[in-house]
């Protein structure tokens, strides 16, 4: 967007004259403020430089404000003194990083642009967008150099590059400031995993642990699990043992146990004691698995069947379920015991009338491994026959669990 008198960037700002009543020059601008919760867009004052202290200018004490200089209602000034609040223009937000939501990537702000309105007494500053491009690049080289508006017209050929300041979510190391300036996460909420997993990647330490302490549990977990093992377990090493567990215990049995193989032994069994019970003791039983095993690999949400159990049985049952696992591809035919005796297509449910019985659509052949089945013969299955499942039993024929296409990719990333 190209400004005209109706929009000042934050580098014409810094360092405009502030002029009394009498239009005596009192100082020049420092900084501008905002208070997201008074207003998220309005600059709520303007802080002066006056001799050897700051004087505070609140947005209804501005009777003007352009390139010439910010002209005053009145001269009730106070001297600034910080508020924890206030998230001011230059020094917390220029040059800092920015989830842009909406391009769901982290940008660096190099400019800010404010709309100038107007009441019937008084003009006061909108934040309208953040400036990331070149022109906010050159605008800041040929700051206090060139006149603002003799800018202007050279930044003419050179393309805009902003994000509307809606779209923004800001990163601040410290969480406690972030919830105080009262910035949502919803955007980053609604991102999918991947790409939010993408965007805390590229962040420092710091700002990975202040986005994963903030957002939600569930959402936290999925983002966790696409991102790469050593982020992973930078993040897990750096948050609250609790808050740590309540994301642990959001993620399939089989990526915890992943997540946690990773971490010191100490540090990993801290985060299961915060873990209910009967999670935490599925989750140690899979890292007692060798790394290359079946058993590390396989997730233990399974859903079983009596060979003799119908169409119709196997539709209400899934129906009933609770936490139907999202891969799930296949139903498996176990006896009493859990021994494995078959497998179903879920696909055929469809086709099939409610009274067919499940061994009428069983597999001819149902291929299996077991729990030290390595890594190595498991891909070579996965290869050769196509497969989307693969059961996994232990040493007695029980089924233990189910390894999926998705988890042999997740394995090749990780190696």
């Amino acid at each position: 967007m190209a400004p005209t008198d109706d929009f000042l960037y934050c580098t014409d700002l810094m360092g405009l004259p502030v002029y009394d009543t009498r239009q005596r020059k009192i100082g020049r601008v420092k900084d501008a403020a905002i208070v997201p919760i008074l207003d998220p867009i309005r600059v709520d004052r303007f802080l002066v430089g006056g001799g050897w202290s700051w004087l505070s200018v609140r947005f209804d004490q501005v009777r003007s404000v352009s390139l010439d200089g910010i002209y005053l209602l009145d001269e009730q000034l106070t001297p600034y003194h910080s508020d924890e609040y206030m998230l001011r223009i230059v020094r917390d937000l220029l040059d800092q990083q920015i989830i842009d939501a909406l391009g769901r990537k982290v940008v660096r702000v190099t400019d800010v642009t404010f709309e100038v309105c107007s009441k019937p007494a008084f003009q006061y500053l909108n934040v309208l967008e953040v400036d990331i491009g070149v022109r906010s690049v050159f605008r800041r080289l040929v700051q206090g150099v060139i006149p603002p508006k003799f800018v202007r017209r050279v930044q003419g050929p050179i393309p805009p590059h902003s994000i509307r300041w809606e779209f923004c979510n800001i990163l601040e190391p410290d969480p406690q400031r972030r919830l105080r300036l009262n910035i949502s996460n919803t955007a980053l909420e609604r991102m999918h995993p991947a790409d939010l997993a993408d965007i805390v990647e590229e962040l420092s330490p710091e700002d990975r642990e202040a986005i994963m302490e903030t957002i939600d549990s569930e959402v936290a977990a999925e983002a966790l699990s696409e991102m790469d093992p050593d982020v992973q377990t930078s993040i897990l090493e750096s948050l609250e043992t609790e808050k740590a567990a309540e994301i642990i215990e959001e993620m399939s049995t089989d990526q915890a146990a992943h997540a946690l193989a990773d971490l010191e032994d100490e540090r990993s069994e801290e985060i299961l004691e915060e873990m209910a019970e009967e999670t935490k003791e599925e989750v140690r039983e899979l890292i007692e698995y060798g790394e290359d095993t079946a058993g590390f690999l396989m997730k233990t949400e399974w859903v079983g069947l009596a060979p003799d159990a119908t169409v119709e049985d196997a539709m209400d049952r899934l129906s009933q379920e609770d936490d139907v696992p999202e891969a799930l591809t296949t139903l498996f035919l176990v006896d009493a015991n859990d021994g494995l005796v078959g497998s179903v297509p879920l696909s055929k449910l469809f086709f099939a009338p409610g009274s067919t019985r499940l061994q009428e659509l069983a597999a001819e052949r149902t291929l299996q491994v077991t729990v030290e089945e390595r890594y190595s013969r498991i891909a070579e299955l996965f290869d050769k026959y196509n497969l989307l499942t693969l059961p996994v039993v232990d040493s007695d024929g029980r089924l233990a669990g189910m390894i999926t296409a998705d988890d042999v990719i997740a394995l090749l990333r990780r190696k």
